[in-house]
């Protein structure tokens, strides 16, 4: 797993650190990284190095510092050097002295470079950027390589109060925080240097794509229909067929062994899909392994009863969408539950469960709803977060907003269903059904006419596995 470790856990390993190694150690190497990105990425855009002119917005402190080694190493590979000091008097002295030695400048504006450098707060920042800072910020009209993190983004929660730094890299020095997560957009391509952090174990992760696909549950040769996983799947009504043709196609194209489908959009689903086996009533289905309550099931009181009694089946249970409301409405028809139970809210079922919106720091709210309610929840968004009781919240960050579509979040609980069904755990269930999922939006956005074209739910359903496909081709080659 990657793990995401806050300005905190940081702090104190880079305390750490300094007990290790000589003084300035760390933040050469910090620097070394970042002149290193910056070479490469005038290289990528300019065609060279020597001869280039790059500005370094630079504030207080270690931050600053970083950026002015780095701007000493640049100059003496030719590049011309000029340091915007927003903070003078707290500017980093010997950074700073670097600099000069090595013949680079400080000026009062951007001048015409042809990269900036945001040196202007580090980990320790909070709020959006100063006037000053906010001023030179808007003004900047070419790539901004960020030094840790964009400036004016909170490091561990994302967050984005006001003027910000939006980067087209950002070099992270000894370990990923979540603000390169829980902000993706802002940070643009993320670069990590190693500086010789001794890290715990994190309270953010990320699964690693190559082990999604070395996991994803195959059939092995003396697999059958019935051991692969048989997932059963309540959705739709008269007004929402369509909900019931998207969540039970996610459980098919994540491979279940088997799909029983129960509700009365049966015409509708095997339609599209006549391997499913359907049936009018949970208690006719037959034999599953876990259940899928909610897209297009409506909310009065049958669809109650129908949530009632699959809950009390004692079966892993994916609850979504119609079926968040009834829990909102109705907390304890989970509150006693020991097996698996997977909520998969956006923000405003999110509201509707807890009563407020999640705010800005998404991790710890997506954590206090699993431990209040001790369910696994999956707080959809760009950044999906996973939390279970016990365990390290997981991110998978989308990487685009191609799933943000009607419908999406049908296939996504019915892919969850089919990897519970085959016996997953409920974390990694939510989590690799997400990278899967977002994985399938981009490649549906990428194959239609025009990069990146908008798409809809039944695309994405169809690009579920080559998803796969591509996920298990990179479990091959690691």
């Amino acid at each position: 797993m990657r793990g995401y470790f806050t300005a905190d856990e940081v702090r104190a390993a880079e305390a750490e650190l300094f007990g290790r190694v000589s003084d300035g150690v760390p933040m050469r190497r910090a620097a070394f990284g970042l002149a290193t990105v910056v070479a490469a990425e005038l290289r990528e855009r300019t065609g060279g190095v020597a001869g280039r002119a790059v500005t370094l917005l630079v504030g207080s402190g270690d931050n600053g510092g970083d950026a002015l080694w780095a701007g000493s190493m640049l100059r003496r590979r030719g590049v011309a050097v000029s340091a915007v000091l927003l903070s003078p008097e707290r500017a980093h002295m010997r950074g700073l002295a670097a600099l000069r030695r090595a013949g680079g400048r400080v000026r009062d504006d951007l001048g015409e470079p042809d990269l900036v450098v945001d040196g202007i707060v580090g980990i320790s920042g909070r709020g959006p950027l100063r006037p000053r800072a906010a001023e030179l910020v808007a003004a900047v009209r070419v790539p901004i390589v960020a030094a840790d993190l964009p400036s004016g983004v909170d490091p561990d929660t994302g967050a984005v109060d006001g003027p910000a730094v939006r980067a087209e890299v950002t070099v992270t020095f000894g370990a990923y925080k979540p603000v390169h997560a829980l902000a993706a957009p802002w940070c643009g391509r993320i670069e990590l240097v190693p500086i010789g952090l001794r890290l715990t174990d994190p309270n953010l992760a990320a699964l690693e794509p190559a082990s999604i696909g070395e996991q994803w549950p195959i059939p092995g040769p003396h697999d059958d229909k019935y051991t692969q996983g048989v997932t059963g799947i309540w959705a739709g009504s008269a007004s929402y067929p369509g909900a019931a043709v998207l969540c039970t196609g996610g459980a098919v194209a994540a491979t279940s062994g088997m799909v029983r489908y129960a509700g009365t959009g049966a015409d509708e689903v095997l339609s599209h899909f006549p391997e499913v086996i359907a049936a009018q009533s949970v208690s006719k289905s037959g034999r599953v392994q876990a259940w899928v309550f909610g897209p297009g099931a409506g909310t009065d009181n049958a669809a109650r009863e129908r949530l009632s009694e699959i809950l009390s089946t004692g079966l892993p249970v994916v609850v979504d969408a119609d079926g968040l409301t009834l829990l909102a409405a109705e907390p304890s028809l989970v509150a006693d539950r020991r097996a698996p139970t997977i909520l998969t809210p956006h923000a405003g079922e999110f509201a509707r469960l807890t009563g407020h919106e999640p705010g800005p720091d998404r991790v710890e709210a997506v954590r206090k709803l699993a431990e209040d309610w001790r369910v696994t929840v999956l707080l959809k968004g760009r950044a999906t977060l996973v939390a279970t009781p016990g365990h390290p919240v997981l991110v998978n960050e989308a990487g685009g907003s191609w799933a943000a579509t009607a419908g999406a979040g049908d296939v996504l609980s019915g892919i969850i269903g089919a990897l519970l069904a085959a016996g997953r755990d409920p974390a990694w269930s939510a989590a690799s059904a997400a990278r899967i999922h977002s994985l399938a939006a981009n490649l549906a956005a990428h194959a239609t006419p025009g990069p990146g074209a908008p798409i809809s739910a039944t695309p994405l359903l169809q690009h579920i596995r080559p998803a796969i496909q591509t996920l298990r081709a990179l479990a091959d080659l690691a």
